[in-house]
């Protein structure tokens, strides 16, 4: 049966909550879009005069074909080249979905989405359902098809399992500018003292370049480290000019609802560095540089311009 306008309307109305649920639980945007659209082509064929609560039907549809995806990521995370990490979103992006609460500001973070890659699907889906949307237990349960308790005992070793999270700083945009630029005035010195300042003493820093773009395959741990692989990486060097076309502006963004670092070439963006900062200092750095998680970032970026860089490089 064609879909009428009023049943069209009511999947467009839910689409932003669909993305930001799938979104969470896959860390791509690119598959979030795509599997919210198999939830509209299954909407199109349902038999929708049977549907009671089709926001509860859409969020399950949604559900069993994010459980099916997470199921086969796993075996792809097997023989991804280098790191993954999660799809930036830039601030603004309905992708983000609500952001109320700490949780549901957290729940988007880089850091939080990488980590909850240690999820089983089952309790990724648990967690994102009740800290970032507030479903009620017996809700998810039925969307799972599991028991209340059982719905219980898996939210709990869901948040066992993420319990090494630390809350970031709460940033706006000013904040975050702020942020990249001491991390940038350090980076660019030429010094690993300024750096280190910044850094904790136990940070991180990872990279995904994927299988197209040269990264650094192994996470680099500690500050001393890092701060020595960030000098090597901003110093100028004829060979990073040839390879990206030319000098990069640097920007100071807000993505995954933290301070980032924007590299960019024109409108097109090469690279984003999203910053872990925390009160003692940056306590992570995760380095997305592979283009096939960045297309969406670039035209979200390319529609909201001008931009003003703070520098360029190389």
């Amino acid at each position: 049966m064609p879909l009428r306008t009023h049943e069209v309307d009511l999947f467009e109305s839910s689409r932003g909550r669909l993305e930001a649920i799938a979104y969470r639980l896959l860390g791509s945007a690119g598959d979030a879009e795509d599997a919210v659209q198999d939830v509209f082509l299954r909407w199109h064929a349902a038999d929708r005069e049977r549907i009671e609560t089709p926001e509860a039907w859409l969020t399950k549809v949604l559900t069993n074909l994010c459980l099916n995806q997470l199921t086969s990521a796993r075996v792809r995370r097997e023989t991804y080249v280098g790191q993954w990490l999660p799809e930036p979103v830039l601030a603004g992006d309905r992708m983000l979905g609500p952001a109320d609460t700490v949780e549901q500001r957290e729940s988007v973070s880089v850091a939080m989405l990488t980590l909850m890659e240690r999820l089983t699907p089952n309790e990724r889906v648990v967690y994102v359902l009740r800290e970032a949307f507030g479903y009620a237990h017996r809700e998810i349960a039925e969307i799972l098809d599991l028991t209340e308790s059982n719905c219980q005992q898996i939210h709990r070793r869901a948040k066992q399992h993420l319990a090494t999270h630390r809350a970031r700083t709460e940033v706006d945009a000013s904040a975050a500018r702020k942020v990249v630029e001491e991390f940038l005035a350090a980076a660019l010195s030429g010094d690993t003292d300024p750096l280190i300042r910044l850094l904790t003493d136990n940070a991180v820093s990872v990279a995904d370049g994927g299988a197209t773009v040269q990264a650094r395959r192994t996470p680099v741990i500690g500050a001393l480290r890092i701060a020595r692989y960030l000098r090597a990486l901003f110093q100028p060097a004829p060979a990073k000019r040839a390879r990206v076309g030319g000098s990069v502006a640097l920007h100071a963004a807000v993505v995954n609802g933290g301070p980032a670092v924007v590299i960019a070439r024109g409108e097109q963006i090469l690279g984003v560095i999203c910053l872990g900062a925390t009160p003692d200092g940056v306590e992570a750095i995760h380095i997305q540089v592979n283009p096939d998680k960045l297309d969406r970032i670039t035209r979200r970026w390319a529609a909201a311009g001008p931009h003003h860089p703070l520098t360029e490089v190389w």
